[in-house]
């Protein structure tokens, strides 16, 4: 039965993201080979903020709901080996709206939103991934050219 709770949330918070947005984000589920749609599993890209370092950048996150959700929090990845100090080298990202603090009322829009701006601002107290945090911390300027040249393997499309 929870499976049907989750399923029907995410139809719903599909429903709300096709209505409503935020410019340069995506977020849709997944299509299997037959066609058919896996809302368990939704591919995103999140464009970096104007006017950061991340700026030009597209990134892309997967999300994994589960069938608890949403009592349970989705796992939010990039591609492994993603340069951040909250982001793990599997690519799990250690956002505090998807661990401690999660909360059923949490939507898709928020936890994009949400890794968009960590992106920018690091949870230092919350590191994940010791080589980014050193270079934040300790060689700043090294740690900004490395996010540049991550922004370019990403891309933003052409608008």
């Amino acid at each position: 039965m929870s499976g049907g709770i989750a399923r029907g949330r995410l139809s719903e918070e599909r429903k709300a993201w096709r209505k409503n947005h935020p410019h340069g984000f995506v977020a849709k589920p997944e299509t299997g080979d037959d066609g058919a749609l896996n809302l368990m599993i939704w591919r995103c890209t999140i464009p970096g903020k104007v006017g950061t370092d991340w700026e030009g950048g597209s990134y892309p996150v997967t999300i994994y709901f589960s069938e608890e959700y949403p009592t349970r929090a989705p796992k939010c990845m990039f591609p492994k080996g993603f340069f951040h100090p909250n982001v793990y080298d599997t690519g799990d990202v250690c956002l505090s709206i998807i661990g401690s603090d999660w909360r059923p009322a949490i939507s898709v829009k928020q936890i994009l939103e949400g890794i968009q701006e960590l992106l920018d601002d690091p949870n230092l107290a919350s590191a994940a991934q010791h080589q980014a945090y050193n270079l934040f911390y300790k060689d700043r300027a090294s740690y900004n050219r490395r996010i540049k040249k991550q922004a370019e393997k990403y891309p933003a499309p052409p608008i």
